[in-house]
């Protein structure tokens, strides 16, 4: 046991040596109006606490303004990484040949694993047996110091679906203050309406407390009521990607759908073909849909170190992962897959 957890030890130890700033945010929750932004009521901050002054103006010179949960003023400098410093809308380390594939990662061990393999980007989230969710600050923190590609941060409060409200948008907004503080390279989220259409107010209003990291709209897209409608509207109001499966089950699916959808965007947006991608179905996808960006996860399931296993417990509900199965992504695997995107453009 001991020789198989060590290189894991070791890793750790090799992310602790790369050195980063701990910025600790505590405090609880601003309030919030009642359930459904159509009762959204604008409420003015709690009075702030005694050393809520001085720590504001300790950092008032530094960066951008940032509202705590407690409701304090601060201006916080963030981690500023190299590729912040670029042109947020390129955000496209990994380019050199022509495409950029995007691994989506739940841990630090897939993050480096997809770094080794060749990934040009990282969207980096927690519970991917529910399509993706925010990840911890501690997780994103440490990938931050194990990997130098860029990190874009899955920003969703929960599973299920995209209608959101007054304090679920409140959690959303501190998670983006937070991620930005904590050095992601970009974020990621999605809202609608509950007729399925875009949610351009709170879209803008979260855009807002993103910038001025680019922003990719997630699959929350691929359940719009009019996937051409939607798509102009993200154009406008500033997104630089859309990841979509094309409305389908997966992307091989979807492929004509997002063919068209490219085809509508002329450049004006990054459409990112994601779902179902594999080894075995890349090169159709990227072919029928002049891709130059994919979204995958490239996973292998590895069986856990665990000596005592106890199988009359689960942690989590029926459909959830093996209890002694830890999927992460494959080194092999993204290999493989950059090898044929390689290969095709």
């Amino acid at each position: 046991m001991r020789a198989a957890i060590g290189p894991q030890r070791a890793a750790r130890r090799g992310c602790a040596a790369a050195g980063g700033r701990v910025v600790d945010d505590t405090g609880a929750s601003r309030a919030a109006g009642r359930d459904g932004r159509t009762a959204r009521r604008h409420r003015t901050a709690p009075a702030a606490s005694p050393t809520g002054p001085e720590v504001a103006a300790a950092w008032r010179k530094r960066g951008e303004l940032f509202r705590s949960p407690l409701g304090v003023a601060m201006t916080i400098r963030w981690h500023v990484t190299r590729s912040q410093q670029r042109d947020p809308r390129a955000a496209s380390a990994g380019m050199d040949d022509g495409f950029l594939m995007e691994v989506c990662v739940d841990s630090v061990e897939s993050a480096v694993n997809a770094e080794r393999g060749g990934a040009g980007r990282i969207e980096l989230c927690a519970g991917l047996v529910e399509g993706g969710t925010t990840p911890s600050m501690g997780l994103l923190q440490v990938v931050k110091q194990c990997v130098r590609i860029p990190v874009f941060v899955m920003i969703r409060p929960r599973g299920g679906d995209f209608l959101y409200s007054d304090r679920e948008v409140e959690v959303m907004k501190a998670d983006i203050r937070l991620a930005k503080l904590h050095g992601a390279d970009g974020l990621v989220f999605g809202a609608l309406t509950e007729d399925g259409r875009i949610d351009t107010e709170l879209c803008t209003a979260l855009l807002a407390v993103c910038r001025p990291l680019p922003v990719t709209f997630h699959r929350a897209f691929d359940m719009v009521h009019d996937p051409q409608v939607a798509l102009e509207t993200l154009i406008s109001l500033g997104f630089e990607r859309v990841l979509t499966s094309g409305c389908d089950s997966s992307a091989l699916e979807g492929l004509s759908l997002i063919k068209k959808l490219a085809e509508q965007a002329k450049g004006r947006i990054v459409v990112v073909p994601g779902g179902g991608i594999t080894e075995r179905n890349l090169q159709r996808i990227l072919e029928g849909s002049s891709a130059s960006e994919f979204h995958c996860s490239a996973r292998s399931a590895r069986d856990s170190g665990m000596k005592f296993r106890n199988p009359n417990v689960a942690m989590g509900a029926s459909f959830s992962a093996p209890e002694y199965s830890v999927k992460v992504a494959d080194v092999a695997k993204v290999r493989t897959l950059n090898a044929i995107a390689k290969n095709i453009l």
